[in-house]
């Protein structure tokens, strides 16, 4: 089987504390070499994944904000299938804060927590309405003032559609910075302000994007393709899962097959 192009499989770092059960965050590593480190593998990043974006569809702010509240605890690909009947009856903020309960909950199933969904993007509608003329703010000072939306959910609002670059630590994020030894930390706030430290700001939603597709195509949870990794040079983390190419890149996933589902 061949590897998949974006697979560049090189030799890995001597250390490999996570492979022996250890923490990957290597306190004697110097902050310079650490940033020198993840500089490097957010290059590669870029390489891996060129085709790395929002996975949500969405034609403006409004629709962005919704569907990434949408998006807890299901995939992309579900709210994608949820969304064009939402927006096509419920544009905006008046006419979504406006919907029949019983109307929006059917429309919501399919997400799961359809009850509670509906609760959220209804008060959400409201607050919109009440304090901000019904226009979603392009400030994280404002989005994180309204109900269901915390720092991810403001960063994926202000980085996609306001261009304010942002960090997005969510599940597969804060997973792989931590086996990347960037950062030993679990809370995601600390998370985001340990790795603004190591990228430069200007990249920070599209590298979220790379790191997000890393994870979700290669650097799986339970099984990461290690064997199949153009970062395992970089990663002290490399061994934790198959280190055999052949072995790893079966495990890979394609764009069409990635965990969005």
């Amino acid at each position: 089987m061949s590897s998949p192009a974006y697979a560049r499989p090189v030799p890995p770092r001597a250390r490999r504390a996570a492979a022996r059960g250890g923490s990957p965050f290597d306190p004697q590593e110097t902050p310079l070499a650490r940033t020198r480190r993840a500089r490097r593998m957010a290059r590669e990043l870029a390489l891996i994944h060129p085709d790395a974006h929002c996975e949500l569809d969405f034609t403006n702010a409004f629709e962005l904000l919704v569907a990434t509240v949408l998006s807890a605890q299901t995939t992309d690909k579900t709210v994608n299938r949820v969304t064009p009947a939402l927006f096509g009856k419920y544009p905006d903020a008046r006419a979504l804060a406006g919907a029949d309960r019983a109307e929006l909950e059917e429309i919501l199933k399919p997400t799961g927590f359809f009850r509670a969904k509906a609760n959220s993007v209804l008060g959400l509608a409201r607050a919109l309405l009440e304090r901000f003329d019904g226009e979603v703010p392009g400030r994280m000072e404002d989005l994180v003032t309204l109900p269901g939306v915390g720092r991810k959910t403001a960063n994926v609002v202000l980085g996609n559609a306001f261009d304010v670059p942002g960090l997005t630590v969510d599940t597969h994020f804060g997973r792989l910075v931590r086996r990347f030894g960037w950062t030993a930390e679990e809370d995601p706030v600390k998370v985001e302000a340990e790795v603004a430290e190591l990228i430069p700001k200007r990249d920070w939603t599209m590298f979220s994007h790379r790191v997000i597709f890393h994870g979700r195509r290669v650097c799986h949870a339970k099984k990461a393709a290690c064997g199949a990794c153009g970062l395992a040079r970089w990663c002290p983390s490399y061994g934790i899962g198959p280190t055999d190419p052949e072995v790893a890149t079966k495990l890979v996933k394609t764009p069409a097959a990635s965990d969005t589902e």
